[in-house]
């Protein structure tokens, strides 16, 4: 039998939509003497897609946490689904990348330090040093990778091998002004989260706050989503809009949008770092 235990194990599922399914995963568990704790599933009618995020109880349960891929395979085969089970002691190890600016990795430090973030944060990787006085007080260590277009690839290879030397599983990019490579992406599919204003595809270039205001919007946003190697059009998780009007100047509507992207990206991360996200193709689903 499974050792006494408070973790939990989470599968993550999506297959062709067919009946039985929930029925034939809660006897899965069932039978092996687990108890489930959370269960929630989703059909996309038009797509005939079926998702399901299951959480269950490891105090009693008759298969190992190590031997758990092996027990559920024969089922996700037969279902020809994709899956993957999570264990929730194994705490995520996160790296933050960032430039200059300091808004969303100083809500990021805080919050981890307030323990909001199941995670351990264990580096911060920059393009500049600016930032390092602010990691320092958080005793968070901070690597500077200064890039060119000469030195780029060997710069990506040195933040690469750092990542693996310490173990990271996900990366944040906290206003990262820099563009990974295909082959950076590669490394960590559907495990590196953006954040950014949501006027994409509009105003895209430099100074979009400015556009915007040029314009007149009446509402401001942000956009947090997986990094794939399409620019800015990764499977999004969290997104939120706040309300403008004439009487904003360029500056009131930045704040805002500055505002936003620090709480989009906490709860894009924390959904994530929960196993609430299950990607589906270009879109993704977001189990409450």
């Amino acid at each position: 039998m499974g050792e006494m235990t408070n973790e939990l194990a989470i599968l993550l599922l999506s297959c062709e939509d067919r009946s039985g399914l929930v029925s034939r995963i809660s006897h899965f568990v069932f039978e092996r003497g687990g108890n489930i704790v959370d269960l929630d599933e989703h059909v996309a009618a038009d797509e005939g897609v079926f998702s399901v995020r299951v959480a269950w109880e490891l105090r009693g349960f008759s298969v190992r946490p190590e031997h758990l891929n092996e027990a559920f395979a024969p089922l996700g085969r037969e279902f020809e689904a994709e899956w993957k089970i999570h264990l929730t002691g194994d705490v995520p190890k996160l790296a933050v990348f960032v430039s200059r600016y300091d808004h969303c990795l100083q809500d990021l430090l805080w919050r981890h330090k307030a323990r909001e973030l199941d995670c351990e944060l264990k580096l911060i990787i920059s393009n500049h040093s600016d930032l390092e006085p602010l990691a320092r007080f958080y005793d968070i260590p901070f690597y500077v990778f200064p890039k060119t277009k000469k030195n780029r690839k060997e710069q990506e290879n040195a933040e690469l091998r750092l990542l693996e030397e310490n173990e990271i599983d996900t990366v944040v990019l906290a206003r990262y002004m820099q563009i990974l490579s295909e082959e950076f992406v590669a490394e960590y599919p559907n495990q590196i989260i953006n954040i950014h204003h949501s006027f994409l595809p509009a105003f895209i270039g430099g100074n979009p706050y400015r556009q915007a205001y040029e314009r007149g919007v009446k509402i401001v946003g942000a956009t947090s989503h997986y990094v794939t190697a399409d620019l800015d059009e990764g499977p999004i998780i969290e997104q939120d809009v706040i309300r403008v009007s004439h009487r904003d100047a360029v500056q009131d509507m930045i704040r805002k949008g500055r505002d936003l992207e620090r709480v989009v990206l906490a709860r894009a991360l924390r959904a994530h770092l929960a196993r609430r996200v299950l990607v589906s193709g270009a879109k993704t689903v977001v189990f409450e």
